[in-house]
């Protein structure tokens, strides 16, 4: 085994050999007879590091055969057997932990400090799958004289997940080892820009000792997701993109009967409240806003100044002002590029608009150039104050280096700013006080609060709770819920008496049972 990490090993990521990518299908990286290829590029340079494939019909329905098979084995072993596979997959996410980070660095350009820490996020999640025999637990109770009822979780079947390019290595893992340690079989169809860390993925599970099947890996963009969400054999389906492509995913999943959770996008929101600390705070703020160059989906977007705090503003653009921006390679570097020439034209059209509107651009990264990178896709730090929440700059994700300010005289004016958006991602306050922290967690509507931190994404043993407009599904991600969204519970009530205490039932009943 290990051929496609050694492979990536002796590759030169700056030779631009432009290879072509494979699939993972029943253990083996399987090149793709298609000749409908999507390119990788390098967002610093946007050269081409790769080419991946458009996977054609036969070999989705292969993806999901082999995964359908493998599954009719695999739900029938046991879990420690399946624990030992998760403990397995950790040491060897460890061990490779370097490998997965330098993939994710140069296919979607965040830092590499930044793309450590997608690693290690997608690994927390991991150590939470080998609490298996704990979380699978169901129960027990004996509900009357020689009657009990017990409870299992039992897998689904063929799951998949779509993932996005802004964390090709954590959000895969949101379902990967829950899935498979549920006892189900996963395919996974990363995002033709950031395809690497998927194959990686796949190679150390199968390295790890997953058998053959249980974990595919397909390639492609709609062609590919809408043939895996209505075939008969897929039973639940995970995504984590934009609004448009998460709508049409949760409507063609659940019109098919499937199970969906579905995270979408995001207007995260801080109150500043005059009493917090100030540079704790703006350091904090500033780090979520241009942190992975905005492109979150718990991203800091909007900072609501309130009272005195709006003082606060000279140095919140002096701050600001020292963001270095550059190749994710250079250990300077704060903020890299965009991932696509396509979101830096979108980002900066916003930008645009946003002046057109009536909007005052404090700092504007539109025109940042980035010494022998001057091909990347380099956005700026840009802070915009904006005068109301009717711009189109406010309504919709930037997915960019981009934060907006807003002003309230009050903590109650600024809640209902935020609970008059339509997403519901996270929300955030910066105070010294007790009251108002307890009064903005009980009044504000988004699921997922911080209080002094600024990226309030919980720890694998929670859940993501992320509602409004931003989330679409009954389970979410990982936790407890996640163990949720890829089970289904059996129900089992059973009656047993000695034959000397077998009642006599001379005629059927048709009364209702009933148990006292």
């Amino acid at each position: 085994m290990a051929f496609y990490l050694n492979h990536l090993r002796k590759k030169d990521w700056l030779a631009l050999s432009c290879d072509r990518l494979p699939n993972f299908i029943n253990g083996k990286f399987i090149q793709s007879n298609t000749h409908n290829f999507h390119p990788v590029t390098d967002p610093s340079t946007n050269k081409v590091l790769s080419l991946t494939p458009e996977s054609t019909h036969d070999e989705i329905t292969s993806s999901i055969n082999t995964s359908f098979t493998a599954f009719n084995q695999w739900k029938s072993s046991s879990v420690l057997s399946r624990q030992k596979f998760v403990l397995n997959f950790q040491h060897q996410i460890r061990l490779h932990f370097d490998d997965l980070a330098i993939a994710v660095a140069f296919e979607n350009g965040k830092t590499f400090n930044d793309a450590k820490g997608d690693v290690l996020r997608g690994l927390q999640v991991v150590d939470y799958a080998a609490s298996i025999p704990t979380t699978l637990m169901g129960s027990f109770l004996q509900v009357s004289d020689h009657i009990d009822t017990h409870t299992r979780k039992l897998p689904l079947g063929v799951c998949t997940m779509i993932a996005p390019n802004n964390f090709p290595s954590m959000i895969p893992n949101w379902s990967l080892p829950l899935a498979i340690a549920t006892g189900n079989s996963l395919i996974l169809k990363p995002s033709q820009r950031t395809p690497t860390a998927s194959l990686l993925l796949a190679e150390l599970a199968s390295i790890s000792g997953l058998p053959d099947g249980v974990l595919n890996v397909i390639n492609g963009t709609n062609n590919v997701v809408d043939s895996l969400i209505t075939h008969d054999h897929v039973k639940a389906v995970s995504f984590v993109g934009s609004d448009h492509a998460g709508k049409h995913v949760y409507e063609k999943a659940t019109q098919h009967s499937k199970r969906a959770q579905v995270n979408m996008g995001a207007k995260n929101h801080a109150v500043v409240l005059p009493d917090a600390v100030k540079d704790a705070s703006i350091n904090s703020i500033l780090g979520a806003a241009f942190g992975a160059a905005g492109q979150r989906c718990m991203a800091l977007s909007v900072a609501i100044l309130v009272g005195d705090s709006r003082k606060w503003l000279p140095d919140i653009i002096e701050k600001a002002s020292d963001f270095k921006v550059g190749n994710g390679f250079d250990h300077t570097t704060d903020v890299g590029p965009v991932i696509s020439p396509e979101s830096k034209s979108r980002v900066l059209s916003l930008i645009k608009q946003s002046r057109e509107q009536g909007a005052n651009v404090l700092l504007d990264g539109s025109n940042v150039s980035v010494k022998g990178f001057e091909d990347g896709n380099f956005v700026g730090p840009t802070i915009i104050s904006i005068p109301s929440t009717q711009l189109d700059i406010y309504k919709t994700e930037v997915f960019g280096p981009v934060l907006l300010l807003l002003e309230a005289e009050t903590l109650d004016e600024a809640v209902q700013i935020i609970n008059k958006n339509k997403y519901g991602n996270g929300a955030s306050i910066f105070t010294e006080s007790g009251s108002a922290a307890r009064l903005f967690e009980s009044k504000v509507e988004p699921g997922q609060i911080g209080i002094n931190i600024p990226l309030p994404v919980p720890l694998p043993f929670f859940s993501w709770s992320g509602n409004k407009a931003s989330f679409a599904g009954e389970n979410s991600f990982y936790g407890e819920q996640g163990v949720n969204f890829y089970t289904q519970t059996k129900t089992t009530t059973s009656m047993f008496k000695p034959s000397n205490q077998t009642p006599t039932i001379e005629r059927p009943s048709t009364s209702m049972p009933t148990i006292v």
